[in-house]
């Protein structure tokens, strides 16, 4: 698991978006989604204005441009929806459920391929004056309603972290945590 930094080719785009699609049941929100205010709309867009300023904050020329207008856009839908994301922290295949409550994961967190994350989820440092470290989270992990990951944990692949959590430490493969602090309630097969 390794969320990248930027997306460098056309195909990497192409092959991200269609992860992120497939987690929204490939069937992309069109505008009558928009116009009755689906919330499927919002939420998909808002990862599909990432995606693009991914793929076009490292090139050069008009690519610029490009992400300056994805930026303003993700960033309409960000303020409106609570939602706060930065380009490079997650791999394809995220979804978000439901707008709502607010969802942070900062700039030193990165997500593996396939992740659930729910309102209320927050990725932030143990204490101000912590700024180094990375949060890492693996592949096929399930983050629940106003679960809160603190400091540079690393959680690993297939973990299912329950609502209200609060992680402060590593999370080994396939474990299944809830509770303040955080605990191993048992593993999935």
């Amino acid at each position: 698991m390794a969320a990248m930094n930027s997306i460098m080719t056309k195909e990497e785009f192409k092959t991200i978006l269609k992860e992120d699609l497939a987690r929204y049941g490939n069937k992309r929100p069109g505008m009558k989604d928009r116009l009755v205010n689906n919330e499927s709309w919002f939420l998909y867009n808002i990862v599909r204005h990432i995606r693009y300023q991914e793929y076009h904050m490292n090139k050069p020329g008009w690519h610029k441009l490009a992400y300056f207008y994805h930026w303003y856009l993700y960033k309409r839908l960000s303020l409106k929806l609570h939602i706060t994301l930065y380009p490079g922290t997650i791999s394809g295949g995220l979804r978000i459920y439901h707008t709502g409550g607010f969802l942070h994961v900062s700039a030193n967190c990165r997500i593996g391929k396939n992740c659930t994350l729910l309102p209320g989820v927050v990725f932030g440092n143990k204490h101000e004056d912590e700024t180094e470290g990375l949060t890492t989270v693996g592949d096929n992990c399930y983050i629940g309603l106003d679960a809160k990951i603190f400091g540079s944990v690393k959680i690993g692949n297939n973990v299912t972290i329950g609502a209200n959590a609060v992680v402060t430490r590593d999370i080994p493969d396939k474990a299944v945590v809830g509770g303040v602090p955080a605990k191993i309630l048992r593993y999935n097969l």
